[in-house]
């Protein structure tokens, strides 16, 4: 005979089965009533019961360290902006918070995972690239990947790209919301810089461009993360010109071939170099598997707008330490460079930028820095000899200057221009979830390390390169006071203005994440 305890364990399962399913069809209830007679009848909306579900919630997880974490109730993979506003007005009419993804790069998974009753917007059907040469523009939608805005550019003209990062499975959304940056930035901006309209469902579940949400709307989702403000599913994008020959190098230099001191140099000079000049230098350790100690190795990456001969010509005078020939040099399209950064041979076909199916096997942490200041001699040596303790930890600094210099730091929310050398982006990633606690303690010992080298009042960090350190929002109402500290260090002095767009945008706070900007509560 079952036990009491049994009995009621058994109701209580079939009462949330009811309950559940009830409150299921309330909501695709709610979502069909909301939908246009003429919008066509999609599979739209999965349960956690969909045989679906799994499959599309992973996806986008790039980050193992989140896969086992909260999942959604819903995930809502809209096709046009008529399933996005239903999806918002059925949010919150039963009171859930709407998370937005295109490519699940955002390094604290916050587009997927939450702590309180949540729906996914997956924008992966909404990725078309409307190219126009003519014009110079194209219209792209936030669930495209950079890869396929880079192959449709590509595929429409040679001499035409636009200046955004180098991994092309990131999501369109995401990145340019974020700011936005890659091998050609000091020539042109940011991806944020070179928006030219966009189209957003806002919290009221109406449909705007740049005229119909007015300026400083469309100067926050530029940089400010357009999750705090509505669901962007569009951006019109201004197309750069780009040579049809760009030349690239990789050189490579261990601490014996005197890397510290290449580093010191290149921390006084990248950021001078002629804006067609990009090199950034990558800090990993090598022999990290072998018999051999582990040291470490810098790589000094470049990319250059232009011809070997100019390209020589160039560094030979700025950086001869680096002993750069014509041998170190390869020619190619600029489609081509953008497969070489993202680890592809430049002899493959540019159809490979249409995989969106990269899967990570890896958890990974990353934090990141600012420099106004060249960092000692010996603040380096430190450094190098904390990288040597985690063989998967990698540092890639990269050069400010160039264009970024002439951009105003309250042009879009995006701050550091400038003053600033270079950014510094630090990452490590593990296989096994029982490393989780060491590897994070790990990379808190190396910022906490780096605190009297890089920028302050307030320390500076890149909104793209998300960190839940800094600070998060409690919920469900959050203070201005309690989100400044992140806040400042992502925006420093733009946070302010982007305070007071977000409570005008949506005042009661339904756009709500750990780090989205807070609003202003008049007690």
């Amino acid at each position: 005979m079952a036990s009491p305890k049994f009995g009621m364990s058994i109701l209580f399962f079939f009462l949330c089965i009811s309950f559940c399913s009830s409150t299921d069809q309330s909501f695709q209830q709610c979502f069909s009533s909301h939908l246009p007679p003429s919008n066509i009848t999609y599979d739209v909306i999965f349960t956690q019961n969909s045989s679906q579900y799994s499959s599309i919630l992973q996806s986008s997880i790039r980050n193992l360290r989140f896969s086992n974490a909260s999942k959604p109730r819903y995930l809502v993979t809209p096709y046009n902006e008529d399933h996005i506003q239903a999806t918002i007005i059925c949010s919150k009419e039963h009171h859930m918070h709407v998370r937005v993804r295109s490519g699940g790069h955002d390094y604290e998974g916050l587009s997927y995972i939450s702590d309180v009753p949540f729906i996914v917007i997956d924008l992966f059907h909404i990725r078309s690239v409307m190219v126009d040469i003519k014009n110079e523009y194209a219209w792209v939608g936030a669930g495209a990947t950079l890869g396929e805005l880079y192959y449709s550019i590509s595929a429409k003209s040679n001499v035409h790209g636009f200046p955004a990062g180098s991994c092309p499975t990131v999501g369109v959304g995401g990145h340019i919301s974020g700011g936005g940056f890659g091998t050609i930035f000091r020539k042109y901006g940011l991806a944020a810089d070179n928006v030219i309209d966009a189209k957003m469902i806002d919290v009221n579940g109406n449909v705007l461009d740049r005229k119909s949400m007015g300026e400083d709307l469309f100067w926050a989702i530029r940089g400010g993360g357009g999750a705090s403000f509505g669901v962007i599913f569009s951006w019109k994008l201004k197309l750069v010109r780009v040579p049809p020959t760009v030349t690239v190098f990789k050189t490579v230099k261990s601490l014996e071939q005197g890397a510290t001191k290449l580093v010191q140099k290149w921390q006084n000079i990248a950021y001078k170099f002629h804006h067609d000049l990009f090199v950034h230098a990558v800090i990993q350790v090598t022999n990290p598997n072998s018999n051999q100690n582990p040291t470490v190795q810098v790589s000094f990456d470049c990319l250059f707008l232009g011809t070997t001969e100019r390209l020589l010509s160039s560094i030979q005078r700025s950086f001869p330490e680096l002993g750069v020939t014509q041998e170190n040099c390869t020619e190619m399209s600029w489609i081509q460079s953008v497969l070489y950064f993202a680890g592809y041979s430049i002899a493959e076909s540019a159809d490979v930028l249409l995989n969106r199916t990269t899967q990570s096997t890896q958890s990974f942490k990353g934090k990141s820095d600012y420099v106004k200041e060249a960092i000692p001699k010996t603040g380096l040596e430190g450094l190098l000899k904390m990288v040597v303790e985690e063989e998967t930890s990698v540092l890639i600094l990269t050069p400010y200057g160039g264009r970024m210099k002439q951009i105003k730091s309250s042009a879009t929310p995006f701050p550091y221009r400038s003053e600033y050398l270079y950014g510094i982006q630090y990452m490590i990633s593990w296989d096994v979830a029982e490393e989780t606690g060491k590897r994070i303690g790990w990379m808190r010992r190396l910022y906490k390390y780096m605190e009297p080298y890089v920028s302050t009042a307030p320390r500076a960090a890149y909104f793209n390169y998300r960190d839940l350190d800094l600070g998060r929002n409690s919920y469900p109402n959050t203070s201005y006071v309690e989100s400044s500290e992140w806040g400042l260090k992502y925006f420093n002095h733009n946070f302010n203005r982007l305070v007071r767009v977000k409570t005008l945008a949506d005042p009661h706070n339904f756009f709500w994440n750990e780090q989205s900007i807070p609003v202003l509560r008049l007690e």
